[in-house]
Parts: C-alpha cells; structure tokens; sequence
C-alpha cells in the first residue's frame, strides 16, 4: 500500500497507534530520501577520484579497480532502492539496469585477473608498481624509486597480502570474521566495538603459520644481515594510499627486533578491525576482502636532520624553483609547522647550485625515544640551533632526487627525506603533488599577477589548468549550440548540458556549481579547466570580453596573460601505457560518461541509462519529484501536526520528522521553538513586518469583480481549493515541505538545507488564483520574473509556475527561502493588481528593490 493509500484509507480521527504508524511511514520515506543524497555526494567523489586517478599521477593496482567499482555499483543501488522505496516501486526497473551494467564490469575484471604472488615476503629489489595488489601503495612506490629511479631508501623488505591471507586461513578467521560482520552496522557504535573487540581478541589468539614467521626472519637477516638493527613496521594495505585510504587508522609499530616480528605483525592486521575502519567500509560498501593488509619492514633511520621536497614550488606556480625544507631531527615537525625550518631554492634550469637560502632558529628536535618506542621532544644544543641542516651539496643532492622522480612519474612530486649519522640521504616516500585540486585544504595558488586587470578571486577549481579566450555568456539552447570554438564558457551555474561545448571551450566559469556535480565530472573527463562557485561571473564578466582563467588559484584576469599561458599543459596521460590503467578505462567506461544530460528530453527516461552516472543522474533528477508528492499525504495526516501560532495570514501546521522543532509539548508551536534550516528561513521571510499590509490596500475594482465573479461561477473543489485550507510544514533539521493551499491557489516548496553543497535545493511550484485567467497568467508570470533574477531555473505554463534552485552553499539556500517567504505572502492577492502587462514587471521589481506593496 502506497504512502498516500494509506493515509487516505480512512477520514476518521485516527487512534494513536495509528499516528505512530503515521509518523513511521513519513521518516521512513525522509530516511530513504537522505539515503539518496548521501550516496549521490559519495558516487560523485568516487567518479571524481576515478577521473583522478585516470591521469596517471599515481599508482594503483587492480584492487583500486575492483574496491572503486564495487563501490560505485554499492551506492547506485542504494539510490535505486531509497527512490523506489520512496516512489512505491514505480521504478524498480532501473535495479535489473544496475544488475547488468555491474556485469559488464565484472567481466572486465575477471578477464583481467591478476597473477597471485605466491611468496610471503619480497625483497623491496623486486617490488614495484607491477606487484601493487599485493604489497600496496607504500611498498610499490618505495621499490619504483629504488629499481626504476635509483633514489636510495632505507633498507627493508615487503610482507605481501599472500602472507596475511595465510594467516586468516590458517586460523580459520576468514569465516569467522565474515559472520562476526555480520552483526556489525555503521549507525550501531556500541555493535562495532563490540564487534571489533571479537575480531581482535580471535587475532591476538592466533598464531603466525610458522612458514611465514620462516620466510619474515628469512627477509630480516637477508636484507639486515647480523647486528642489531631497530626497525618500523607499516601498514602498507592494499588501496591504503588511494581514495580508501582512511588516512591514519591503521596501526605502524616501531623500535621492533627481529623475535618481535610475529607480535609486530598480529598488531599491525588488527588495526584493519578496528571500530573506525569497520564503520568507514560499511559507509562506503566495500567488502572486508578487499582490504587486506600488506606490510613494509623498513629499517628506522637514526636521523639528524629530516624535511620535505618539492619538485616545483608549493606556492608560486610561476617560481622555475625545487624546494627544500629541512629541520633538526624527525621530520614530523616540519609537516605539523611546529618548528620553523630551513628554506632552500634551487633553479630547475640550473640544478647545480643553491639559488636561494633561508636559515631559521630551530631551538627544539624530535627524536626516537630510546626506551619503550615512540618519540620524545628535546632541545637542540645551542651551537647548531642556528646551523643549517644540510650542506650546500645536500641541497642540490636532493633536487636531483626530486627532479628525477617527477620525470619518472611525470607529475611534481613533494618527497620525504631523511638524514642520517653517516651523512646518507634517503627518502622516505614521495607522493603526487597536488597542484589544483580543489578538495585539498592545502590548495597551492600561483601569486597574482602584477599588471595584469585581476577581475575575478576565489572560484572552486573542479577542472585545473589555464584558459584564454573571450567571454562567452549563452542565454538559450541555441546560443549554446553556435558556441564558438575557443570561447570561455560562462553561466550562472554549472549545468551537463554544457558537455555539447566542452570540446570547443578554452575555459568554463559558474557563479555557482559543485566540483563532485555532474557538469565538474564531465569537464575533467574533457580536461576543460574549470572554476565553480566564482560568485560574480556573471555580473563582472562582458560577453567578448577576452580573459584567462587561472584554473590553479582560481583567478580570473583580464586580457591575456602571457605569465599563465606558458603553465597550460597538454592534455596527456602520464602512466597510461600501462595495462591496469587500461583496465581503468575499460571499467570506468561503464561508470563515468554522462548521456542523460537534460532532464526534458524524450530519452532522459530508465531504459536510457548505459552508465552508473546516468542512473545517478535520473535518480537524482526523479528524488526532487517523489519528494515534492510528500505534500500529497500532509492533508490527511493533521492529526499528527502541531498548529504553528505565528503572525502570519495562514492556518499553518508543522509535522516533525525529527530536529524540525525544539521543546515542542503540546498541540502548540511557535516561531522561536523553530529548529528546522530552511522552514527557519521561510518563515523568516513570512513574518517579515515589511510583507505585511499596515491599512487598506489599493484594489483594482476590475480585479475586484474578477475574483468575486469567479467565486460564483466556479465554487472551489472541497478538497484541494477550500478557502482557509489548512497550509502543512513536514519538517526536519535539514529538510522541509511546504504546502498551502488557499483560496483558488496553492504552492508547494520542497527544500534541503545543509553544509553539503551537492545535497542542496529548493524545489517550488505556485498555481491557480481567484481572478480571470489573463490575471492569474500575470501573476505567475510575475513570480517567474522574480525567481529568475533570484537564481532559480524556472518554467511558467498557464497560471502554474515551477522553479528549481539547486547545489547552492546553505547560506544560498537560506537567502532565497526568506525571499520565498516573503513572495508567499504579497502573492495572496496579487492577481487582483495584475490589470496591465506592464504592472508584471513594475510589481516585480519593486519585490527585488524591497517594496513589497
């Protein structure tokens, strides 16, 4: 039985059991809603880490494949189940869809089976990104820069996943971890620790198979030899160092001998049980298999000075500059900015000599503790604090490393190094730098240029790189369709349909759009630099205007500025040779292209979708209609809502999903018991005193007798169009719809309102009023004039509006629901004022100037 069957099964007073059933029926369709968009937002950064990771700036192995499009398909039947749980089965044939593009995949995957490597341990002289499946991320780069690129690493060697998977079966914990899982769900804290405790506890109690006990001592005094050596064991597993690394929670333990290998061992494959990792693969759908734990045993380096590298500078993208930064002691302090450390820059185009140097006071160190593990803070002595700590030839020795390793993996690097007492530099692990990407706190920009007309600041980069060309502002499909060819696209949001120029466009800029949205995704996939959230494109730029987009720094400029032109960097791929990066692409073909761009088109329908992105985009696309049905149900439902006493000309009744009201006790609400963000912000602009009539209003008589002649001739339907209806609220913290139904006219407002920008929108429709159809068609042609210029995507048919606001940051969101809240009030008896076809636009911008009578 359907939501709205249900309520309507009966007219009588409802029992209580009845109002609980009531209430349960509305949060559970609430709960499935946010289940929608909190599997979109993640889809999206799984797409957006896809297209990443398709540029080839870092390794990954077939599991990176398999865990991403686990994930993907795990999210897209999520959405498909919460909308068809919402919409009562009406689209349950976009399961089978799911069912068979998930096949498609898998037989990618299958057919490119890896070959297992048999061993327990590897030497890190075999190791490289060929063997990334089975000793992970940290492994395979430590061996890339060791065999491939000749950079020294400390000494150590890999415990592969062959070795894990020995332990669990050996133990029979395999199974039994499985079952334990079970039981395990990521909105139960206490079942996860407690499920947690008995993974642990069953780990802790295992034995090592002494094979692999044979083959870790074997690998020990194979690359140690005899002596006492101290050294760290790290997780290294699979996927670690891509998007499921879950940064941080995996267990390293130091100071370990040779006898404490097992032990060392046990610990480090618990820490992948633990109560924070179980909860991040439940959230993100990825199976416990496909997360095991390989190892790296690297001796510690007993180091005197330490820091960073970076191939190119961190901050000034136009600097020919590698730099270093070293301290005194464990580099841990260089990273936290604890200490402030030594400067050096060194010319790219001469790479022999220390171009510049920068020597700071490092008055404390950090040190390995010499008893028990761990570190411990101790002064530096007086007579180095001053000192550099490196020599000149360390300097240029380490720029050579870093220059070497950004030709090897094509993309700049930021290296950890270490010194130790002998004098030997080694680096301890080198990463991609990440040189425009948006979702990173740390965005290095490049400076802004001097001379040069800076006419735009502080865009959101989803695409990076630097375009110039005139501006280019279409205001309908046509225009966008003779889109010309080196054109900067620019809109006042982001949009798929603008796909159809992608190939054309030196540049896009929105005032407003998300880099996980759907339109950021295909202009990665088009390496389109793109920035989003520019705010005032669309009122500082001129169309012809000609600009370069620094889509780095999230600059805007006027002209063309020679400076940025010469950082545009061709569209390649740096590791796509390779074939699990051909398999990528095989895979992600079945997951990333977009073909169900615009919502109106005949084929943007279930059977269309070939892609996990075109069932994403449906399902989105049909969540805000299922959703905007909610007010369907509120009328039938009143006896589970509270009456709001508010000043405001309706009888309106709020039914909370949950964190809509505060201190709520009986059949009363008020204004300041308002919990719920956006039903706040509405109502913010209902009881605004300005939007209220202070004595008699101007009535056209004309308009008078329109309204009046109408009530005679056509009396309202009882149900839906009876004067003094009641008005409903369903409400929650984030989440409200809102429908009124008075007199001859009604609207309804369906929003969702938080700090995830991707969840964010308002949906609103007005119809109908009590005057003569040329009048009511005035009307919503006045509201449509209004919601326009506030941003909102609108379509009038008749005396019927509807209009859509949609992936806004929440203060965005809020602004144009008290602007909605005004609007639902001088709208009451607008049409009665509606006698001319110019009175439309004079009523409407008097609205957007703040006279509202």
């Amino acid at each position: 039985m359907s939501l709205i069957d249900f309520f309507r099964r009966r007219r009588t007073t409802p029992t209580a059991e009845e109002r609980d059933a009531i209430m349960k029926a509305f949060r559970q369709r609430y709960t499935h809603f946010k289940d929608l968009l909190q599997s979109n937002s993640e889809l999206g950064r799984i797409m957006s880490d896809m297209e990443q990771t398709l540029t080839g700036h870092s390794l990954f192995g077939m599991n990176y494949i398999r865990s991403q499009a686990t994930r993907a398909v795990f999210h897209t039947m999520r959405m498909v189940t919460a909308l068809n749980a919402i919409a009562d089965d009406r689209f349950s044939g976009l399961v089978a869809t799911v069912e068979s593009i998930n096949t498609r995949i898998s037989d990618i995957l299958d057919a490119r089976a890896p070959v297992r490597v048999a061993e327990f341990v590897l030497p890190l002289a075999e190791v490289n990104r060929d063997v990334v499946d089975w000793v992970g991320g940290k492994n395979a780069n430590l061996g890339e820069m060791m065999n491939r690129v000749g950079v020294p690493v400390p000494r150590g060697f890999a415990i592969t996943t062959t070795a894990y998977r020995a332990f669990m079966d050996g133990n029979g914990l395999m199974e039994e971890t499985r079952k334990l899982l079970r039981d395990a769900f990521a909105d139960d804290p206490e079942g996860l620790v407690r499920v947690s405790k008995a993974i642990m506890r069953r780990i802790d109690e295992a034995i090592v198979p002494d094979e692999v006990v044979e083959a870790m001592q074997a690998g020990w005094d194979a690359t140690f030899g005899p002596g006492p050596v101290r050294c760290a064991l790290r997780s290294s597993a699979v996927s670690e160092d891509g998007s499921l690394s879950f940064a941080g929670q995996y267990r390293t333990v130091l100071n370990v001998t040779r006898d404490e290998l097992p032990s060392a061992f046990r610990s480090v494959l618990a820490s992948i049980f633990s109560p924070r990792v179980i909860a991040y693969r439940l959230h993100q759908g990825v199976p416990f298999e496909h997360c095991a734990m390989a190892m790296v045993c690297l001796e510690m380096v007993d180091a005197v000075a330490s820091g960073v590298a970076f191939s190119r500078h961190p901050v000034d993208l136009l600097s020919d500059a590698v730099v270093i930064n070293g301290i005194w002691g464990l580099g841990e302090y260089v990273v936290d900015g604890v200490v402030p450390p030594d400067t050096w820059l060194v010319s790219r185009v001469r790479p022999d000599r220390v171009a510049e140097r920068s020597i700071a006071t490092k008055s404390v160190r950090l040190m390995p503790a010499l008893h028990g593990g761990g570190t411990v803070e101790s002064p530096v002595p007086p007579e180095q604090r001053s000192m550099p700590s490196l020599t000149d030839a360390q300097v240029i020795a380490l720029a050579d490393m870093a220059l070497r390793l950004e030709e090897h993996y094509r993309h700049p690097q930021d290296m950890e190094w270490a010194l130790d007492g002998a004098g030997r530099l080694v680096v301890l692990q080198t990463r991609p730098m990440r040189l425009a990407d948006a979702r990173s706190d740390n965005l290095p920009a490049s400076p802004r240029i001097e001379g040069a007309g800076l006419l735009l600041e502080g865009g959101d980069v989803a695409c990076a790189g630097v375009g110039c060309g005139p501006v280019v502002i279409p205001s309908s499909a046509e225009e966008l369709a003779a889109f010309p060819c080196g054109g900067v696209l620019v809109a006042a949001h982001s949009s798929p349909n603008y796909v159809l120029v992608m190939d054309r466009a030196q540049a896009i800029i929105t005032d407003a759009g998300s880099v996980t949205g759907h339109m950021a995704s295909l202009s990665r996939e088009f390496n389109v630099p793109t920035l989003l959230n520019a705010r005032d494109a669309m009122r500082t730029l001129r169309p012809g205007q000609e600009v370069t987009v620094d889509a780095i720094s999230g600059r805007v400029y006027e002209g063309c500025v020679e400076e940025l032109l010469a950082l545009r960097r061709p569209r390649q791929v740096c590791l796509g040779d390779t074939p699990v990066h051909i398999a990528l692409r095989r895979v992600a073909d079945h997951i990333l292209p977009l073909h169900l761009v615009d919502p109106k088109a005949a084929t943007f329908i279930p059977r269309s979708c070939t892609t996990l992105h075109d069932v994403m985009r449906l399902v989105h696309e049909f969540s805000y209609t299922e959703m905007f049905r909610l007010s369907d149900t509120a009328t039938v439902a009143g006896s589970v809502a509270v009456e709001l006493k508010a000043s405001v000309p309706l009888d309106l009744h709020v039914i909370d999903l949950g964190g809509g009201l505060a201190d709520v006790d009986g059949p009363y609400a008020y204004p300041e018991q308002v919990a719920s963000a956006p039903f706040g912000a509405l109502l913010e602009g209902m009881l605004d005193p300005e939007v209220h009539v202070r004595g008699p209003r101007p009535i056209d008589m004309g308009g008078f007798l329109s309204v009046m002649g109408r009530h005679m001739i056509e009396p309202p339907n009882m149900h839906t169009e009876r004067f003094g209806d009641r008005s409903y609220a369903i409400v929650s913290d984030k989440y409200m719809n809102f429908s009124s139904r008075v007199g001859y006219h009604y609207s309804i407002l369906d929003a969702y309102c938080g700090a995830t920008m991707n969840k964010n929108y308002i949906t609103f429709e007005f119809k109908g009023g009590a005057a003569d159809e040329v009048r009511r068609e005035r009307r919503v042609k006045c509201i449509g004039i209004i919601l326009r210029e506030l941003g909102f995507t609108i379509e009038v048919q008749g005396d019927r509006v509807q209009a859509r606001y949609l992936k806004y940051p929440p203060e965005e969101i809020r602004a144009r629901l008290v602007q909605l809240g005004r609007l639902l009030i001088v709208t009451r008896q607008m049409d009665m004022l509606m006698t001319t076809e110019a009175a439309v636009q004079t009523f409407a911008d008097n609205f957007l100037k703040g006279d509202y009578h």
